[in-house]
């Protein structure tokens, strides 16, 4: 039993460090769009990859990249580091199996589910119920474990 717990501790500490790394790199990239067009930068990718410029959702993106201003782009950068450092404290507490970083999950991932449900009311995507529902299992599967725990220590 102990085992199949730390697998799944050590699965969630790689979704947590995967999300930092997700997060550090916008944050990165965040910051190299600061002296740049964002709007030649989108198009450009638009091309590379071949997408259709006259899709609706393109265009849509298009606009809200070319209205970002540089203090927008700093703090979506600095916000994304702050998340990325939160992430990546979870996910390294918990691969190391700490209780402590199991504490800090449930009250960092339960804390952020009502923006998550506040975003997923805005814009419904498949995406955003995923990731809800995973965090929702997250944090309901470590509460589970450590009030287990505290009665086997009792």
């Amino acid at each position: 039993m102990k085992s199949s717990h730390d697998r799944l501790i050590r699965f969630i500490a790689a979704f947590k460090l995967l999300k930092a790394g997700l997060l550090i790199a916008l944050g990165v990239g965040a910051f190299k769009l600061l002296h740049k067009d964002i709007a030649d930068v989108v198009e450009h990718w638009i091309e590379a990859l071949r997408l259709d410029p006259a899709n609706r959702f393109l265009d849509v993106a298009l606009a809200k990249a070319s209205n970002l201003s540089p203090e927008q782009i700093k703090k979506l950068a600095l916000g994304s580091f702050i998340y990325a450092g939160l992430f990546v404290t979870e996910g390294v507490g918990l691969w190391l199996l700490k209780r402590w970083a199991e504490w800090l999950t449930i009250i960092i991932t339960s804390s952020l589910v009502p923006i998550e449900v506040y975003e997923l009311h805005r814009h419904p995507t498949s995406i955003k119920w995923g990731v809800l529902a995973l965090n929702l299992a997250i944090v309901v599967y470590l509460i589970y474990h450590v009030r287990g725990q505290r009665s086997v220590s009792k």
